[in-house]
């Protein structure tokens, strides 16, 4: 069974996490510098991977913001140019809940910066496998 990667994508940057063997933890991983999908598939070939997690932006309301369709668009791309299950994940208020997170260890504002957006796609990730335990659902058209 291939890991799980999640994905936190912005307009200048992405966020990567892992998931550990089992499923069960997710990690933060890394923050790419770019929203290629070039970097995405070389990073999702490097390990077995069988199934992506994007955090699919909504407001509050869960009505679409104007990321949302974007996020769609580059789902289906990976999704197409990858080969692999991407799956969409509502992302509301994760990267307050990763900013939380790192600032109960990580004091300087600089270095949370840094980190904020791996630890954003860790949130999204752990939400995922949190609702699908065994990683089950791999519905790539779920959103």
């Amino acid at each position: 069974m291939g890991r799980i990667v999640g994905l936190d994508v912005g307009e200048r940057r992405i966020g990567v996490a892992v998931s550990d063997p089992t499923r069960t933890l997710a990690r933060p991983v890394t923050t790419l510098h770019t929203t290629s999908l070039d970097e995405i598939t070389r990073l999702t070939a490097e390990d077995p991977l069988d199934l992506v997690v994007v955090g699919l932006p909504r407001r509050l309301d869960g009505s679409s913001s104007a990321m949302t369709p974007r996020i769609e668009r580059f789902a289906s791309r990976l999704r197409e140019r990858a080969g692999l299950a991407v799956i969409l994940q509502d992302e509301r208020l994760t990267s307050v809940e990763a900013e939380s997170r790192l600032a109960t260890r990580e004091k300087n504002w600089r270095v949370r910066k840094e980190q904020l957006d791996a630890a954003a796609a860790a949130v999204i990730l752990q939400d995922y496998l949190d609702a699908h335990p065994r990683g089950i659902d791999t519905d790539p058209h779920q959103s």
